[in-house]
């Protein structure tokens, strides 16, 4: 039994490890995992960027979900073995159920670090080292499984941007920690002599901030500052690079050369600026290399394109530097737009508006004046028109004005016999001559009135709008028509208006309009029986500031369904009219800003209504 028993707790256990295995199998292969291993804290801005960029390239590989894990080292504020010892057993503890795949080596206290204790944390850990410099020294701190991508500031890059800035450079200002680190800018020594031999340094590495800012406030004027990092006053205060930088530039008089593209914008011109994303997205695009299966061995060492020529147009300006000699490929940021390019849409917008608006402007005024010589034109026909209207007229009442002249004339002529009769006489009588030739002149007078009505109803003058007195106007055209009415047996009546009506128009015009319509109501009335033959004018204020002329005549009236159509052109219920008096009739008022209308008297007959508007008071 105990055999058996044996026997079915192998069975067992052989059947949980095949299951296992397949569920392994089943849920795919395990989460790449990346440490990120940097030498200063995550918060700052030039290693958050760093790590950004790692971020990033692992997110754009996409051969598989990549966990990255990110520790500071922090050893520039806590340095010591005591905090080293404690940095070991903490990381050792943290990750001894997470494995790592490749290390992200961020710097070189960073590459110190774990030459010194990697193998004590992640003994099989492949490496890739990233923002450390091509150096003798820094190539002896990399372990084996290891490859590097280089950063540098050359102490010659320095320089350049320093004589950019200051052309006729003589003396440099050296401030920051990273000075006196030999594995940061190597020999600088021998660097700046080979660039400039003359050139003066004041090396003030290792000078407290409250000194350093009192040394750079009073630089002779041929000099500039070279900066590099700095974490501390010196004297038990930490600071963040960028605070420290600021510090300093409130104090200085000269340029100051920084290194950093996070520095840019807070303080410094610029120069050759590191640029921390760039630096962390070619370190992290080695490291997917390898989680995909490149040996660290075969990838070559190589210098990153994360350092370039940057500054700030605010601080060109401010020290006078002219851009042509900035270094080549250089990139000046903050620049302040022009007028043109900081508007360029808003530009467009209004341009287009104003010239939509202008050729809008343009139409209107082009149309307005074809409008004028259009309303010059009519006017000009109008006038023609009516002047061959009363033409017209004039040539219906030829018979009755040359009755009207045979009269006096006819009266001249007998007077005129009797007066030579008269003197025949031995002894003629004088007093009774003279009375002869009274009646003579005055005949004479009558026919010259007649004329005199005539030409002014036929004469062509320009159009001319003046002040008229109302009444007098239509009394004049009642008058003119006497003859005609006593021709045609039709009587006529004007009743003025009491009150003083002024008006302002074209005298002729207006009294052409009220005769078409008197002359139309004695057509109207003509051939009616005698006490129907009958045109009455009057005329009256409506509304108080309208002047009104109604022509009353006792005819058959207006039929309702043509009460609209009278005042048409070329419009006749007659059968030799031309159907032109009533239109121009209503042309003419128009034009004078008034209005016309027709409608049946309620004892019978139609009477015609002219409003105008009163002159203004003077």
């Amino acid at each position: 039994m105990r055999l058996i028993s044996g026997l079915v707790r192998i069975v067992i256990v052989c059947l949980l490890a095949s299951l296992s295995r397949e569920c392994i199998a089943a849920d795919g292969p395990r989460q790449r995992s990346i440490l990120v291993l940097e030498e200063a804290d995550f918060r700052s801005p030039f290693y958050s960027e760093i790590f950004a960029g790692i971020r990033a390239a692992a997110k754009q590989n996409g051969s598989g979900h990549t966990v990255i894990y990110g520790e500071s080292l922090d050893l520039a504020r806590f340095p010591g073995p005591d905090y080293e010892e404690s940095l070991v057993s903490h990381l050792k503890t943290k990750y001894a159920q997470r494995p790592i795949d490749i290390i992200v080596s961020i710097g070189v206290t960073s590459a110190k670090f774990l030459q010194a204790r990697k193998q004590d944390i992640w003994p099989a850990a492949p490496v890739v080292y990233g923002f450390v410099p091509d150096l003798p020294e820094t190539r002896a701190l990399f372990l084996p499984n290891t490859t590097a991508v280089f950063t540098r500031v050359r102490p010659a890059q320095l320089l350049t941007a320093a004589r950019a800035i200051v052309p006729d450079l003589t003396h440099v200002v050296l401030v920051g920690d990273a000075w006196k680190n030999p594995l940061t800018y190597g020999h600088w020594k021998q660097d700046f002599a080979a660039e400039m031999p003359d050139l003066e340094v004041t090396d003030l590495s290792g000078a407290v901030l409250r000194e350093v800012r009192s040394h750079v406030a009073s630089l002779p004027a041929r000099s500039a500052i070279l900066t590099s990092a700095m974490y501390s006053d010196g004297e038990g205060t930490y600071y963040s690079p960028a605070s420290a930088l600021a510090r300093v530039s409130e104090s200085a008089n000269r340029p100051i050369i920084i290194t950093s593209d996070t520095f840019l914008g807070r303080s410094g011109v610029g120069g050759f600026l590191l640029q921390p994303e760039t630096i962390g997205r070619e370190a992290g695009e080695v490291a997917m290399r390898i989680l995909d299966g490149e040996a660290p061995s075969s990838i070559v060492p190589f210098s990153g394109n994360n350092v370039k020529p940057i500054f700030d147009w605010r601080q060109l300006k401010h020290w006078n530097v002219d851009e042509a000699n900035l270094p080549p490929g250089s990139e000046v940021r903050f620049r302040q737009p022009s007028f043109w390019g900081q508007y360029y849409w808003h530009s467009i917008i209004i341009a287009g508006v104003v010239l939509v608006q202008a050729l809008m402007i343009t139409i209107l005024l082009r149309e307005r004046r074809l409008r004028f010589v259009a309303e010059v034109k009519a006017r000009q026909r109008m006038s023609e028109l009516a002047h061959l209207n009363r033409r017209a007229t004039a040539g219906e009442m030829s018979v009755t004005l040359a009755h009207e002249l045979n009269q006096p004339l006819a009266a001249i002529m007998i007077n005129a016999e009797t007066a030579q009769q008269m003197l025949r006489k031995p002894a003629p009588d004088l007093g009774e001559v003279r009375d002869i030739l009274d009646q003579i002149r005055r005949d004479d007078q009558r026919a010259a009135e007649v004329i005199g009505r005539l030409r002014s109803f036929l004469k062509r003058d320009p159009t001319e709008r003046r002040e008229l007195d109302l009444n007098a106007t239509v009394g004049e055209v009642f008058r003119f028509l006497s003859v005609q009415a006593l021709t045609h047996d039709v009587e006529l009546l004007s009743q003025p208006s009491p009150a003083d009506i002024r008006v302002k128009g074209d005298k002729v015009q207006l009294q052409q309009a009220i005769l078409n319509i008197v002359m139309n109501g004695m057509e109207a009335v003509a051939h009616l029986p005698d006490e129907r033959r009958r045109v009455v004018g009057r005329t009256s204020l409506a509304d108080g500031n309208l002047a009104l002329v109604s022509i009353a005549d006792a005819g058959h009236g207006i039929l309702a369904e043509k009460a609209t159509e009278i005042f048409k052109p070329f419009f006749t219920t007659k059968a030799q009219g031309m159907g032109i008096g009533l239109s121009i009739a209503h042309t003419i008022v128009e034009a004078h800003g008034g209005r016309i209308w027709a409608e049946n008297a309620p004892s019978g007959g139609a009477v015609f209504h002219v409003s105008l508007p009163l002159a203004a008071s003077p």
